[in-house]
Protein backbone atom coordinates (compact mmCIF):
# COMPACT_ATOMS: atom_id res chain seq x y z
CA UNK A 1 0.00 0.00 0.00
CA UNK A 2 0.97 3.37 -0.97
CA UNK A 3 1.30 5.54 2.49
CA UNK A 4 0.58 9.16 2.57
CA UNK A 5 2.77 9.37 6.04
CA UNK A 6 4.58 7.22 8.62
CA UNK A 7 5.51 3.59 7.51
CA UNK A 8 5.52 2.76 11.17
CA UNK A 9 2.28 2.33 13.55
CA UNK A 10 3.30 3.76 16.72
CA UNK A 11 1.78 2.59 20.24
CA UNK A 12 2.39 3.87 24.26
CA UNK A 13 1.30 1.01 26.29
CA UNK A 14 -0.89 1.96 29.26
CA UNK A 15 -1.52 -1.81 31.11
CA UNK A 16 -5.23 -2.58 32.77
CA UNK A 17 -4.65 -3.16 35.85
CA UNK A 18 -7.64 -0.50 37.30
CA UNK A 19 -11.20 -1.15 36.82
CA UNK A 20 -13.17 1.47 36.13
CA UNK A 21 -17.24 2.71 35.00
CA UNK A 22 -19.02 0.27 33.10
CA UNK A 23 -21.13 2.18 30.64
CA UNK A 24 -23.46 -0.58 30.12
CA UNK A 25 -24.34 -2.63 33.64
CA UNK A 26 -23.45 1.27 35.78
CA UNK A 27 -20.87 -1.41 37.65
CA UNK A 28 -18.42 1.50 39.55
CA UNK A 29 -15.33 -0.69 39.02
CA UNK A 30 -16.51 -3.63 37.08
CA UNK A 31 -14.94 -2.69 33.63
CA UNK A 32 -11.75 -3.91 32.72
CA UNK A 33 -9.16 -3.14 29.54
CA UNK A 34 -5.80 -2.94 28.20
CA UNK A 35 -5.04 0.00 26.53
CA UNK A 36 -2.59 2.08 24.56
CA UNK A 37 -2.32 5.26 22.77
CA UNK A 38 -1.98 5.79 19.00
CA UNK A 39 0.55 8.21 17.85
CA UNK A 40 0.34 6.81 14.46
CA UNK A 41 -1.11 3.25 12.73
CA UNK A 42 -1.54 1.74 9.32
CA UNK A 43 -4.85 0.38 8.05
CA UNK A 44 -3.45 -3.48 8.01
CA UNK A 45 -1.73 -2.68 11.69
CA UNK A 46 -4.97 -2.07 13.20
CA UNK A 47 -6.86 -4.74 11.08
CA UNK A 48 -4.76 -7.23 12.70
CA UNK A 49 -5.46 -5.67 16.15
CA UNK A 50 -9.46 -5.36 15.47
CA UNK A 51 -9.54 -9.00 14.52
CA UNK A 52 -7.53 -9.75 17.98
CA UNK A 53 -10.87 -7.70 20.15
CA UNK A 54 -9.20 -4.11 20.24
CA UNK A 55 -10.77 -1.33 18.86
CA UNK A 56 -10.24 2.27 19.04
CA UNK A 57 -12.05 5.35 20.26
CA UNK A 58 -10.45 8.25 18.87
CA UNK A 59 -6.52 7.62 19.67
CA UNK A 60 -7.11 5.02 22.51
CA UNK A 61 -7.12 1.42 21.38
CA UNK A 62 -8.38 -0.78 23.60
CA UNK A 63 -8.93 -4.54 24.69
CA UNK A 64 -10.97 -5.71 27.20
CA UNK A 65 -10.26 -8.01 29.94
CA UNK A 66 -12.49 -10.72 28.43
CA UNK A 67 -12.09 -12.82 31.82
CA UNK A 68 -12.27 -10.54 33.98
CA UNK A 69 -14.29 -7.06 32.95
CA UNK A 70 -18.11 -7.34 34.49
CA UNK A 71 -19.57 -7.19 30.60
CA UNK A 72 -17.70 -8.84 28.14
CA UNK A 73 -17.87 -7.65 24.66
CA UNK A 74 -17.28 -9.97 21.50
CA UNK A 75 -15.91 -8.11 18.36
CA UNK A 76 -18.69 -9.06 15.87
CA UNK A 77 -18.57 -8.87 12.07
CA UNK A 78 -21.39 -9.21 9.41
CA UNK A 79 -20.87 -10.51 5.87
CA UNK A 80 -22.15 -7.48 4.00
CA UNK A 81 -22.61 -9.84 0.81
CA UNK A 82 -24.60 -11.67 2.27
CA UNK A 83 -27.06 -9.83 4.35
CA UNK A 84 -30.51 -9.73 3.70
CA UNK A 85 -32.72 -6.90 5.44
CA UNK A 86 -35.06 -8.37 8.12
CA UNK A 87 -38.62 -7.37 8.93
CA UNK A 88 -37.48 -5.01 11.20
CA UNK A 89 -34.77 -3.05 8.79
CA UNK A 90 -37.47 -3.03 6.23
CA UNK A 91 -39.39 -1.10 8.60
CA UNK A 92 -37.00 1.71 8.94
CA UNK A 93 -35.91 2.02 5.64
CA UNK A 94 -40.00 2.74 4.90
CA UNK A 95 -39.91 4.97 7.88
CA UNK A 96 -37.45 7.01 6.45
CA UNK A 97 -39.17 7.00 2.98
CA UNK A 98 -42.17 7.70 4.44
CA UNK A 99 -40.75 10.90 6.39
CA UNK A 100 -39.18 12.05 2.99
CA UNK A 101 -41.62 12.26 0.95
CA UNK A 102 -44.77 13.21 3.24
CA UNK A 103 -42.97 14.42 5.90
CA UNK A 104 -44.57 12.14 8.51
CA UNK A 105 -42.41 11.40 11.78
CA UNK A 106 -43.29 8.47 14.23
CA UNK A 107 -45.48 8.86 17.10
CA UNK A 108 -43.81 6.17 19.03
CA UNK A 109 -41.80 2.47 18.75
CA UNK A 110 -42.89 0.35 15.72
CA UNK A 111 -44.31 -2.97 16.85
CA UNK A 112 -40.62 -5.35 16.74
CA UNK A 113 -38.63 -2.41 18.63
CA UNK A 114 -37.12 -0.81 15.85
CA UNK A 115 -36.65 2.28 17.33
CA UNK A 116 -34.13 2.48 20.23
CA UNK A 117 -31.47 0.22 19.23
CA UNK A 118 -28.31 1.62 20.49
CA UNK A 119 -25.30 1.68 18.46
CA UNK A 120 -22.18 1.45 20.85
CA UNK A 121 -19.09 3.77 20.49
CA UNK A 122 -15.56 2.68 21.93
CA UNK A 123 -16.56 3.04 25.48
CA UNK A 124 -20.91 3.12 25.21
CA UNK A 125 -22.75 5.87 26.90
CA UNK A 126 -21.68 7.57 30.30
CA UNK A 127 -18.31 5.87 29.86
CA UNK A 128 -15.00 7.59 29.39
CA UNK A 129 -11.50 6.54 28.62
CA UNK A 130 -9.35 6.10 31.66
CA UNK A 131 -6.66 8.79 32.50
CA UNK A 132 -3.96 8.46 30.19
CA UNK A 133 -0.88 10.73 30.01
CA UNK A 134 0.54 10.17 26.34
CA UNK A 135 4.00 11.63 25.49
CA UNK A 136 3.88 14.58 23.21
CA UNK A 137 6.28 13.51 20.28
CA UNK A 138 7.87 15.64 18.13
CA UNK A 139 6.82 15.41 14.12
CA UNK A 140 9.55 14.08 12.89
CA UNK A 141 9.16 11.06 15.17
CA UNK A 142 5.90 10.17 13.61
CA UNK A 143 7.28 11.31 10.25
CA UNK A 144 3.62 12.83 8.73
CA UNK A 145 0.66 13.69 10.49
CA UNK A 146 -2.60 11.80 9.34
CA UNK A 147 -4.23 14.07 6.49
CA UNK A 148 -7.51 15.22 7.33
CA UNK A 149 -10.50 17.19 5.21
CA UNK A 150 -10.52 20.68 4.17
CA UNK A 151 -10.76 22.22 7.64
CA UNK A 152 -13.24 24.60 5.63
CA UNK A 153 -15.62 22.01 4.62
CA UNK A 154 -15.54 20.32 8.24
CA UNK A 155 -15.89 22.72 10.51
CA UNK A 156 -19.08 24.35 9.13
CA UNK A 157 -21.14 21.12 9.34
CA UNK A 158 -21.42 20.06 12.83
CA UNK A 159 -24.36 19.54 14.18
CA UNK A 160 -25.78 21.97 16.62
CA UNK A 161 -26.30 19.23 19.53
CA UNK A 162 -24.76 15.72 19.22
CA UNK A 163 -26.20 12.31 21.23
CA UNK A 164 -24.23 9.81 22.71
CA UNK A 165 -22.06 8.15 19.55
CA UNK A 166 -24.22 5.87 17.79
CA UNK A 167 -26.75 5.74 20.85
CA UNK A 168 -30.57 5.94 20.34
CA UNK A 169 -32.17 6.06 23.34
CA UNK A 170 -33.13 1.96 24.28
CA UNK A 171 -36.61 3.41 25.49
CA UNK A 172 -37.63 6.72 25.02
CA UNK A 173 -41.72 7.26 25.06
CA UNK A 174 -43.68 8.55 22.38
CA UNK A 175 -43.45 12.64 22.68
CA UNK A 176 -47.28 13.69 22.62
CA UNK A 177 -48.54 16.83 23.07
CA UNK A 178 -50.98 17.75 25.91
CA UNK A 179 -54.01 15.79 26.12
CA UNK A 180 -57.30 17.34 26.95
CA UNK A 181 -60.65 15.68 28.36
CA UNK A 182 -63.22 15.43 25.59
CA UNK A 183 -66.22 17.44 25.43
CA UNK A 184 -69.18 16.32 26.22
CA UNK A 185 -71.38 15.11 23.46
CA UNK A 186 -68.07 14.13 21.62
CA UNK A 187 -66.51 10.33 20.83
CA UNK A 188 -66.41 8.73 18.40
CA UNK A 189 -68.29 8.84 15.19
CA UNK A 190 -70.50 6.00 14.86
CA UNK A 191 -70.83 6.50 10.82
CA UNK A 192 -67.31 5.28 10.56
CA UNK A 193 -65.42 2.24 11.38
CA UNK A 194 -63.56 1.66 14.45
CA UNK A 195 -60.22 2.38 14.38
CA UNK A 196 -58.17 -1.20 13.79
CA UNK A 197 -54.77 -2.30 14.97
CA UNK A 198 -51.97 -2.52 11.84
CA UNK A 199 -50.60 -5.59 13.23
CA UNK A 200 -54.82 -6.83 12.68
CA UNK A 201 -54.74 -5.19 9.14
CA UNK A 202 -51.23 -7.44 7.85
CA UNK A 203 -52.83 -10.30 9.41
CA UNK A 204 -56.01 -10.27 7.28
CA UNK A 205 -54.01 -9.05 4.34
CA UNK A 206 -51.88 -11.97 4.34
CA UNK A 207 -55.49 -14.04 5.08
CA UNK A 208 -56.65 -12.27 1.88
CA UNK A 209 -53.36 -13.44 -0.32
CA UNK A 210 -53.33 -16.93 0.93
CA UNK A 211 -57.10 -17.30 0.24
CA UNK A 212 -56.76 -15.91 -3.16
CA UNK A 213 -53.68 -18.12 -4.21
CA UNK A 214 -55.79 -21.46 -2.52
CA UNK A 215 -58.35 -20.38 -5.47
CA UNK A 216 -55.87 -20.19 -8.07
CA UNK A 217 -55.95 -16.79 -8.54
CA UNK A 218 -52.85 -15.32 -10.33
CA UNK A 219 -50.94 -12.52 -8.17
CA UNK A 220 -50.63 -9.64 -10.20
CA UNK A 221 -47.13 -9.16 -11.21
CA UNK A 222 -45.22 -7.17 -13.44
CA UNK A 223 -42.18 -9.56 -14.23
CA UNK A 224 -41.75 -12.81 -12.70
CA UNK A 225 -38.41 -10.91 -11.27
CA UNK A 226 -40.73 -9.13 -8.65
CA UNK A 227 -41.82 -12.33 -6.65
CA UNK A 228 -38.16 -12.33 -5.06
CA UNK A 229 -37.78 -10.24 -2.28
CA UNK A 230 -35.82 -6.52 -2.14
CA UNK A 231 -32.50 -6.70 -1.49
CA UNK A 232 -30.75 -3.40 0.61
CA UNK A 233 -29.43 -1.88 -2.33
CA UNK A 234 -33.06 -1.51 -4.25
CA UNK A 235 -34.71 -0.40 -0.61
CA UNK A 236 -32.35 2.32 -0.42
CA UNK A 237 -32.42 3.23 -4.48
CA UNK A 238 -35.75 3.39 -4.30
CA UNK A 239 -36.69 6.88 -6.06
CA UNK A 240 -38.87 9.43 -4.65
CA UNK A 241 -42.24 10.99 -6.43
CA UNK A 242 -40.67 15.16 -7.67
CA UNK A 243 -42.85 16.32 -5.39
CA UNK A 244 -41.23 14.80 -2.38
CA UNK A 245 -41.24 16.72 0.93
CA UNK A 246 -37.79 16.17 1.86
CA UNK A 247 -34.20 15.45 0.58
CA UNK A 248 -31.66 13.27 1.94
CA UNK A 249 -27.94 13.97 0.69
CA UNK A 250 -24.86 12.37 2.02
CA UNK A 251 -21.35 13.49 1.98
CA UNK A 252 -17.73 11.86 2.53
CA UNK A 253 -15.09 13.16 4.22
CA UNK A 254 -11.67 11.93 5.02
CA UNK A 255 -11.51 12.73 8.49
CA UNK A 256 -8.27 13.40 11.53
CA UNK A 257 -7.46 9.59 12.75
CA UNK A 258 -4.57 7.76 14.28
CA UNK A 259 -5.08 5.77 10.65
CA UNK A 260 -2.96 6.56 8.36
CA UNK A 261 -4.73 6.97 4.72
CA UNK A 262 -3.08 4.92 2.06
CA UNK A 263 -4.27 3.75 -1.35
CA UNK A 264 -3.11 0.58 -3.30
CA UNK A 265 -3.88 -0.60 -6.89
CA UNK A 266 -5.98 -3.16 -5.71
CA UNK A 267 -8.11 -1.38 -3.12
CA UNK A 268 -11.35 0.83 -3.17
CA UNK A 269 -11.17 3.93 -5.14
CA UNK A 270 -11.32 6.11 -1.98
CA UNK A 271 -8.16 4.49 -0.21
CA UNK A 272 -8.24 3.20 3.26
CA UNK A 273 -8.26 5.18 6.27
CA UNK A 274 -11.08 7.05 8.30
CA UNK A 275 -14.27 8.85 6.81
CA UNK A 276 -17.28 11.23 8.22
CA UNK A 277 -20.41 9.94 6.40
CA UNK A 278 -22.34 13.11 6.66
CA UNK A 279 -26.24 13.08 6.27
CA UNK A 280 -28.07 16.03 5.25
CA UNK A 281 -31.21 17.09 5.30
CA UNK A 282 -32.74 19.62 2.94
CA UNK A 283 -29.48 21.63 3.13
CA UNK A 284 -29.27 20.29 7.20
CA UNK A 285 -26.80 18.41 8.75
CA UNK A 286 -29.07 16.02 10.83
CA UNK A 287 -26.23 13.27 11.76
CA UNK A 288 -22.64 11.93 11.43
CA UNK A 289 -20.86 8.73 11.14
CA UNK A 290 -17.57 7.83 11.34
CA UNK A 291 -16.23 4.64 9.49
CA UNK A 292 -12.95 2.96 9.31
CA UNK A 293 -12.22 1.99 5.97
CA UNK A 294 -9.72 -1.01 5.75
CA UNK A 295 -8.23 -3.63 3.42
CA UNK A 296 -10.46 -6.66 5.02
CA UNK A 297 -13.79 -4.29 5.90
CA UNK A 298 -15.49 -1.04 7.14
CA UNK A 299 -15.28 -0.72 10.77
CA UNK A 300 -17.99 1.19 12.42
CA UNK A 301 -16.87 3.50 14.91
CA UNK A 302 -19.37 5.88 16.24
CA UNK A 303 -22.68 7.81 14.86
CA UNK A 304 -24.26 11.51 16.60
CA UNK A 305 -27.22 12.73 15.61
CA UNK A 306 -29.84 16.02 15.68
CA UNK A 307 -31.82 14.48 18.73
CA UNK A 308 -34.87 15.80 16.93
CA UNK A 309 -34.62 12.75 14.62
CA UNK A 310 -34.38 10.61 17.06
CA UNK A 311 -37.81 8.82 16.41
CA UNK A 312 -36.29 7.91 12.36
CA UNK A 313 -33.45 5.32 14.18
CA UNK A 314 -31.08 7.25 12.26
CA UNK A 315 -28.06 4.85 14.21
CA UNK A 316 -30.32 1.54 12.31
CA UNK A 317 -30.27 3.44 9.25
CA UNK A 318 -27.20 4.19 9.31
CA UNK A 319 -25.77 0.98 9.81
CA UNK A 320 -27.92 -0.38 6.78
CA UNK A 321 -26.30 2.21 4.54
CA UNK A 322 -22.85 1.45 5.49
CA UNK A 323 -23.77 -2.24 4.87
CA UNK A 324 -24.88 -1.22 1.30
CA UNK A 325 -21.42 0.79 0.93
CA UNK A 326 -19.10 -2.15 2.30
CA UNK A 327 -21.03 -3.72 -0.68
CA UNK A 328 -19.93 -0.88 -3.49
CA UNK A 329 -16.59 -1.13 -2.34
CA UNK A 330 -16.04 -4.87 -2.52
CA UNK A 331 -16.45 -4.22 -6.19
CA UNK A 332 -13.31 -2.48 -6.43
CA UNK A 333 -11.49 -4.64 -3.45
CA UNK A 334 -12.60 -7.82 -3.72
CA UNK A 335 -11.39 -8.94 0.06
CA UNK A 336 -13.13 -6.13 1.46
CA UNK A 337 -16.32 -7.74 2.37
CA UNK A 338 -17.19 -7.55 5.90
CA UNK A 339 -18.80 -4.61 7.90
CA UNK A 340 -17.71 -4.53 12.08
CA UNK A 341 -20.19 -3.13 13.98
CA UNK A 342 -18.02 -3.02 17.00
CA UNK A 343 -19.09 -5.10 20.45
CA UNK A 344 -21.58 -7.64 21.11
CA UNK A 345 -22.52 -7.55 24.54
CA UNK A 346 -24.99 -10.38 25.13
CA UNK A 347 -25.10 -9.59 28.93
CA UNK A 348 -26.73 -6.23 27.90
CA UNK A 349 -29.76 -6.48 26.32
CA UNK A 350 -29.89 -3.30 24.62
CA UNK A 351 -26.70 -4.37 22.72
CA UNK A 352 -28.15 -8.00 21.35
CA UNK A 353 -30.09 -6.00 18.32
CA UNK A 354 -26.31 -6.30 16.66
CA UNK A 355 -27.16 -9.81 16.39
CA UNK A 356 -29.89 -9.33 14.15
CA UNK A 357 -27.67 -8.25 11.31
CA UNK A 358 -26.85 -11.67 9.83
CA UNK A 359 -25.24 -13.36 8.78
CA UNK A 360 -22.48 -12.54 11.23
CA UNK A 361 -19.53 -13.92 13.40
CA UNK A 362 -18.21 -12.92 16.93
CA UNK A 363 -14.48 -13.75 17.69
CA UNK A 364 -13.81 -16.28 20.34
CA UNK A 365 -10.96 -13.97 22.83
CA UNK A 366 -8.81 -17.35 23.22
CA UNK A 367 -8.36 -18.87 19.56
CA UNK A 368 -9.57 -15.54 17.76
CA UNK A 369 -10.95 -17.13 14.84
CA UNK A 370 -14.67 -16.27 13.82
CA UNK A 371 -17.88 -18.46 15.02
CA UNK A 372 -20.98 -18.38 13.38
CA UNK A 373 -23.69 -16.12 16.32
CA UNK A 374 -25.94 -19.06 15.96
CA UNK A 375 -23.59 -21.16 17.74
CA UNK A 376 -22.24 -18.56 20.43
CA UNK A 377 -25.49 -17.82 21.43
CA UNK A 378 -26.32 -21.03 23.76
CA UNK A 379 -22.40 -20.09 25.35
CA UNK A 380 -23.17 -17.09 25.95
CA UNK A 381 -26.77 -17.73 27.79
CA UNK A 382 -25.06 -20.11 30.47
CA UNK A 383 -22.03 -17.54 31.42
CA UNK A 384 -21.05 -13.78 29.99
CA UNK A 385 -17.74 -15.30 29.44
CA UNK A 386 -16.87 -18.11 27.50
CA UNK A 387 -14.84 -19.46 24.70
CA UNK A 388 -16.39 -19.60 21.53
CA UNK A 389 -14.64 -21.78 19.82
CA UNK A 390 -16.10 -25.09 19.30
CA UNK A 391 -12.39 -27.22 19.17
CA UNK A 392 -10.86 -27.84 22.51
CA UNK A 393 -7.66 -28.14 20.78
CA UNK A 394 -7.76 -25.06 19.13
CA UNK A 395 -5.29 -22.15 20.17
CA UNK A 396 -3.73 -18.85 19.46
CA UNK A 397 -1.79 -19.20 15.62
CA UNK A 398 -0.57 -16.01 16.44
CA UNK A 399 0.88 -16.14 19.80
CA UNK A 400 3.41 -14.50 21.04
CA UNK A 401 6.71 -16.82 19.89
CA UNK A 402 9.96 -14.67 20.32
CA UNK A 403 10.04 -11.59 21.89
CA UNK A 404 12.90 -10.78 21.12
CA UNK A 405 12.13 -9.98 17.28
CA UNK A 406 8.74 -7.43 19.02
CA UNK A 407 9.72 -3.72 17.52
CA UNK A 408 10.62 -0.48 19.56
CA UNK A 409 11.10 2.87 19.29
CA UNK A 410 13.62 4.23 21.80
CA UNK A 411 15.50 7.75 21.51
CA UNK A 412 14.09 7.66 17.70
CA UNK A 413 15.20 4.67 17.04
CA UNK A 414 13.68 1.98 15.48
CA UNK A 415 15.53 -1.41 17.03
CA UNK A 416 14.12 -5.07 18.24
CA UNK A 417 13.60 -5.30 22.28
CA UNK A 418 16.87 -7.29 21.96
CA UNK A 419 19.00 -4.73 20.87
CA UNK A 420 16.81 -2.26 23.58
CA UNK A 421 17.44 -4.74 26.40
CA UNK A 422 21.26 -4.66 26.44
CA UNK A 423 21.08 -1.12 25.70
CA UNK A 424 19.30 -0.72 28.86
CA UNK A 425 21.47 -3.62 30.45
CA UNK A 426 19.03 -5.14 32.13
CA UNK A 427 15.79 -3.68 31.35
CA UNK A 428 12.98 -3.70 33.62
CA UNK A 429 9.94 -3.28 31.72
CA UNK A 430 10.46 -7.24 30.17
CA UNK A 431 7.34 -8.28 31.59
CA UNK A 432 5.24 -5.18 30.73
CA UNK A 433 6.37 -5.39 27.30
CA UNK A 434 6.15 -9.12 26.89
CA UNK A 435 2.39 -8.68 28.29
CA UNK A 436 1.52 -5.87 25.11
CA UNK A 437 3.38 -8.24 22.75
CA UNK A 438 0.91 -10.97 23.50
CA UNK A 439 -2.05 -8.90 23.43
CA UNK A 440 -1.66 -7.92 19.93
CA UNK A 441 -0.01 -11.17 18.69
CA UNK A 442 3.46 -12.02 16.94
CA UNK A 443 2.88 -10.61 13.74
CA UNK A 444 1.67 -7.09 15.40
CA UNK A 445 4.74 -6.95 17.69
CA UNK A 446 7.11 -7.14 15.00
CA UNK A 447 5.93 -4.54 12.60
CA UNK A 448 4.44 -1.54 15.41
CA UNK A 449 7.09 0.38 17.43
CA UNK A 450 5.95 0.48 21.08
CA UNK A 451 7.61 3.87 22.25
CA UNK A 452 10.03 3.23 25.05
CA UNK A 453 11.31 6.51 27.08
Amino acid sequence: MASTGSSYSIVEYFGGDDGYRCGYCKNEKGNFSHGMWSHAMTVQDYQDLIDRGWRRSGKYVYKPVMNKTCCPQYTIRCHALNFQPSKTHKKILKKIKKFLIKGETPVGQCDDGCDGEPMDSAFGEGREVPPVSPVKMQQCQVEHPVISSNPEETEDVRPATSETLREEPASSPAVKGPRHAPKPGEGADPKKPQCRKAKDLRKERRQQKEQRRQDGEALTSPNPASNQPKNLEEFIADSLPDDALHRLEFKRFLCDSPLEAETSPDGPEVGYGSFHQQYWLDGRIVAVGVIDILPNCVSSVYLYYHPDFASLSLGSYSALREIAFTRQLQKQSPKLCYYYLGFYIHSCPKMRYKGQYRPSDLLCPETYMWMPIEKCIPRLETSTYARLSEDPQAGDANALKDLSRALVLHRRTVMPYAAYARKRKGSSDEKEVEHYASLVGQTCAERILLYRA
